[in-house]
C-alpha cells in the first residue's frame, strides 16, 4: 500500500505539473492571457490607507478560478487511472482466458473480423456476437487439437509395467496349457 501512495503522490505531481504548465497556459492563451486561477468574483473589495497606503481591510472574494483549475486536475488524474485499471483488467481478463485455454483473436485479427463485418452493416451487438462465436471457434478449435495430440501421444506411448507384466502372464498361460 505504501508503493501506492508514494506512486500516487508522484503521479499527482506529474499530472499537477501538465495542467499548471501546459493545459492552463493554453487556456489562458485562449482567453487573452488571462490566468484562470487568477479569475475570481470579488465579494468586498481590500480597503487602504491613503497616508500608508496599507491595507486596511482584505479583500473577500470567492476563487473560482482556483476552484476550475482543481476540477481539471481531478479529471485528468481520474482519466489517467480510468484508462491504467482498463489496461490492467484486460490484461487480466486475457491472461485467466489464456490460462483456462480459451483462445482469443490477437489485435489485427480483431480489427480485420471488425472492418469486414462493419462493411456488411452489422450492428454493434451483431459484431461482437460474431467475435464472441470466432473466439469460441477458435477455443473449441484447440481444445480439439489438444485431445488429438493426446490420443496420439497415448497410442504411441510405451506401455507401462503393468501392462506388460499381464501381457506376460497371459501368454505363459497361453504356453503352459499347450
Amino acid at each position: 500500500m505504501a508503493v501506492g501512495v508514494v506512486i500516487g503522490t508522484a503521479f499527482s505531481a506529474i499530472v499537477t505539473s501538465l495542467v499548471n504548465d501546459i493545459i492552463m497556459p493554453l487556456i489562458s492563451a485562449a482567453t487573452g492571457g488571462f490566468d484562470i486561477s487568477d479569475w475570481k468574483w470579488v465579494i468586498s473589495e481590500a480597503q487602504y490607507d491613503p497616508v500608508t497606503n496599507a491595507i486596511t481591510k482584505a479583500e473577500a472574494a470567492l476563487h473560482w478560478g482556483n476552484f476550475l483549475q482543481c476540477i481539471l486536475n481531478f479529471l485528468i488524474i481520474a482519466f489517467c487511472i480510468f484508462v491504467v485499471l482498463r489496461i490492467f483488467m484486460s490484461a487480466k481478463t486475457r491472461m485467466e482466458k489464456a490460462q483456462e485455454g480459451y483462445k482469443t483473436l490477437n489485435k489485427a485479427e480483431y480489427k480485420q473480423l471488425r472492418r469486414e463485418l462493419k462493411a456488411q452493416g452489422k450492428s454493434k451487438a451483431e459484431i461482437n456476437a460474431a467475435i464472441l462465436a470466432k473466439e469460441a471457434e477458435l477455443t473449441a478449435a484447440a481444445k480439439a487439437e489438444e485431445e488429438r495430440k493426446a490420443a496420439e501421444e497415448k497410442a504411441n506411448a510405451p506401455e507401462t509395467t503393468e501392462q506388460l507384466l499381464t501381457q506376460i502372464r497371459d501368454l505363459l498361460q497361453i504356453n503352459s496349457q499347450k
